[in-house]
């Protein structure tokens, strides 16, 4: 009865979509995708479109998609209702470390096994059952190693310039070679191929980690790979009803960010910034079906106020529409404006991300408090209804004193909606969305440690106190437990792998596991790390010079600011050394 449920939604899904195709198996070698999460948050993943488009658009090559069955149901591909068993490739795109136990527990309710080392046990050829898995997205190259005991290989960084190459290699050979082999020629072969098993880990008595070697003939670390340049920007290749971002066709306006807000990940790991051209960006609104009018851009934040003014204007002549996820509070313009009150847009978000002047100092953000205040008021009188703000606590440095100027720049917005609101008899709601600080690899803050659990409950419980009552404003906040979980997986190693491997085995908590298995979240989480420490994700190479890194937290905490990258001259961070 199970399958039977989930074949029927399945085919429900199937049949709202618009721009996807279904292959014959007959003569074409099978792959599977997997999304680890629900269908309707995988299908507003771009990145998890482009990949599937990519492999897809290979005529020798069927590829299907795999999400987060329901409930207990067993996982079938959307296209056939298959079973993953049926696919001797799987590729995975994971973009969030809360995915990592969602993506385990795929492959052990499909009869195979997450263990790399269980599924090679007999160095055999790669066939159905026992598959070759390989492992992209950003969460992977910010830090593998969590998910390194459960995959043969990782596409390290963008999948356009290698996975082509990848793939056609593996069509000649995957069936024909044992698979030490050939992972050990991919691992040597191509850039950006990560081969766990092929490098070895060494800790010290305390447990911090004391080398990293790879087998002969390997990168000793394996270098990211970067799109370089783009004719067409990425856009949607699916639309359907049932993604989280309802018959939305996305486009986004580059990938990178210039800004260097020290706790972003993605800012980090994404250098050089590269915005697409107006023209490689209106190109790819061009391929919008006709019948859909609604258009997301992804990256508003990291826009230039000129170049969305452009587009703004292309898409008021085209009569789009206009959703974001969020914008940046110094980029709104009146072209911008004007598109947002004839998209009928009445939901919205800023990111301040720092509760006060001084916290936006320490993360180098960049915004001040008139930038938000001047924002939130455009925004409300151009229509907006709903307007959402992120913040987040526990950030270095923070004191009572920066939640009281959050508390202030709430009230502050509050007072501005009202004198909108009154004239027209109905006042805009806010909601605060509070999340805990999770420190990143490959970020300044990779040094800090995540703030005790007991003092966040403690400030959420001040905030919410001191705007108890407040007419509509509501605030929605991130459980600080959950967000330890977090910055366990973001700054663990193999051992925390082999801990989510225990929890889907056994059925016990995070926190139950790590116990047993005699590690400490606080270890992984909690401590502040030293400028000489190695860590466990520099078995991939960002090309981000460490010592800047730890510049960059020094300035943090003395509340210095850095400038925007220029990569035409700028040469701080190494990522665009031209020796």
């Amino acid at each position: 009865m199970r399958r039977k449920h989930y074949y029927s939604v399945n085919q429900e899904f199937l049949s709202r979509e618009r721009g996807g195709q279904r292959k014959k198996w007959k003569g074409r070698l099978p792959v599977a995708i997997i999304f680890p999460n629900k269908y309707r948050v995988g299908m507003s993943n771009l990145g998890f479109q482009l990949v599937f488009d990519l492999v897809n658009s290979d005529p020798d090559i069927v590829c299907e998609r795999f999400f987060l069955p329901f409930r207990s149901s067993f996982p079938l591909s959307i296209e056939s209702d298959r079973p993953l068993r049926d696919f001797p490739l799987v590729l995975c795109s994971v973009s969030f470390e809360h995915d990592y136990l969602n993506l385990l527990q795929i492959f052990s309710t499909s009869g195979i096994s997450p263990l790399a080392g269980e599924r090679s046990a007999d160095n055999s050829i790669v066939a159905p059952g026992s598959p070759l898995v390989i492992c992209g997205g950003v969460a992977t190259f910010i830090n593998p190693e969590p998910l390194a005991p459960f995959v043969d290989m990782f596409i390290v960084g963008e999948a356009e310039p290698v996975l082509p190459a990848v793939m056609e290699y593996l069509k000649a050979w995957l069936g024909k070679s044992d698979r030490k082999s050939l992972l050990h020629e991919m691992g040597g072969r191509f850039d950006g191929c990560y081969v766990p098993h092929l490098y070895e880990v060494g800790y010290n008595e305390d447990g911090t980690l004391a080398s990293i070697s790879a087998d002969p003939d390997l990168p000793a670390r394996v270098k990211r790979v970067t799109l370089s340049e783009t004719g067409t920007a990425g856009h949607s290749r699916i639309l359907t009803p049932d993604a989280e971002f309802s018959d939305l066709f996305l486009t986004e306006l580059g990938r990178g960010c210039s800004r260097g807000c020290r706790f972003c990940a993605a800012g980090f790991v994404y250098r050089p910034p590269r915005l697409w051209s107006t023209d490689a960006i209106i190109d790819a609104l061009s391929r919008k079906p006709e019948a859909v009018n609604r258009v997301g851009l992804l990256g508003m934040e990291m826009a230039r106020p000129d170049d969305l003014a452009l587009i703004a204007g292309h898409m008021l002549r085209e009569s789009c529409s206009l959703s974001f996820s969020s914008l940046r509070a110094d980029a709104v313009s009146p072209l911008l404006i004007e598109l947002l009150e004839k998209s009928n847009v009445k939901s919205a978000a800023i990111a301040p991300d720092g509760s006060s002047e001084r916290l936006r100092r320490v993360i180098n953000k960049g915004i001040t408090e008139d930038d938000v205040l001047c924002t939130a008021e455009s925004l409300v009188q151009a229509g907006v209804m709903n307007l959402k703000l992120y913040f987040m606590i526990g950030l270095p440095t923070e004191t009572m004193e920066d939640l009281d100027e959050l508390v202030e720049l709430t009230l502050k917005i509050k007072s501005g909606l009202l004198d909108i609101g009154r004239p027209r008899g109905r006042i805009a709601n806010m909601m605060l969305s509070i999340n805990c600080f999770v420190p990143k690899a490959w970020t300044p803050f990779q040094f800090c440690g995540f703030e005790r659990v007991g003092e966040l409950k403690k400030r959420l419980g001040y905030i919410r106190k001191k705007l108890a009552g407040l007419s509509n404003v509501t605030i929605k906040a991130e459980q600080p437990g959950r967000a330890l979980f977090q910055a366990v997986l973001a700054k663990g190693d193999r051992r925390v792998g082999i801990a989510l491997f225990e929890m889907v085995r056994t059925g016990q908590n995070w926190r139950q596991v790590l116990r047993s298995q005699g590690l400490d979240p606080a270890f992984f989480a909690m401590r502040e790390r030293g400028e000489s420490e190695m860590f466990p994700w520099e078995i991939i190479d960002n090309s981000i010079d460490r010592n800047y890194l730890f510049h960059e937290y020094e300035k943090a905490l003395k509340e210095k600011p850095t400038s925007a990258c220029d990569t035409t001259k700028c040469r701080r961070c190494g990522v665009c050394d031209d020796g």
